[in-house]
């Protein structure tokens, strides 16, 4: 079974970096398409990345392309989000999510983990 758990999260400068991993205790995350949604105060949850289970396919929603990075280490059923050029409007709640469906993990997934708070100051 799928338990995601996510970390990295925090505060940050805008203009900084930082990196989410979402790990999965099920060890079975290498099986799944994964993403990453993000939810802002009294804002609706947005998908922001996703990631196929080879890794060979990605898509990002436009306001973060050229900025965010989502890869996967199969061996470690580990998925990454690599945020840079972070502004104050990337603040949220990020979630890590994973489904069997590569077009589902976008929209929405089965699993997800319990989300991690990134905050950027300006």
């Amino acid at each position: 079974q799928v338990q995601l758990v996510e970390s990295g999260g925090g505060l940050v400068q805008a203009g900084g970096s930082a990196k989410l991993s979402c790990a999965d205790s099920g060890r079975t995350l290498s099986n799944y398409a994964a993403g990453w949604f993000r939810q802002a105060p009294g804002k609706e949850r947005e998908s922001v990345a996703r990631i196929s289970q080879s890794g060979r396919t990605t898509i990002y929603v436009d306001s973060v392309k050229g900025r965010f990075t989502i890869s996967r280490d199969n061996a470690k059923n580990t998925v990454y989000l690599q945020m840079n050029s972070l502004k104050p409007e990337d603040t949220a709640v990020y979630y890590c999510a994973a489904d069997n469906s590569f077009v589902r993990v976008g929209l929405n997934p089965d699993y997800w983990g319990q989300g991690t708070q990134v905050t950027v100051s300006s």
